[in-house]
């Protein structure tokens, strides 16, 4: 697990966007510049990540 998340300095816990692994052609510009970005882990999934992370202060 602490390949797939990351935790902030503010204490976010942060994961990738899904599909940017392969067949990259099909897909628009403007989908592939959003996989860039890291998005927010939501809050319901928080403490279920903080029994897999515990070496993190999340």
């Amino acid at each position: 697990m602490a390949k797939r998340f990351k935790v902030t300095g503010t204490g976010k816990v942060m994961r990738r966007k899904p599909n940017s692994g392969h067949l990259m052609r099909n897909k628009s510009t403007k989908q592939k510049r959003s996989m860039r970005q890291d998005q927010p882990v939501a809050q319901g999934y928080v403490r279920q990540l903080r029994v897999g992370l515990p070496h993190h202060n999340i």
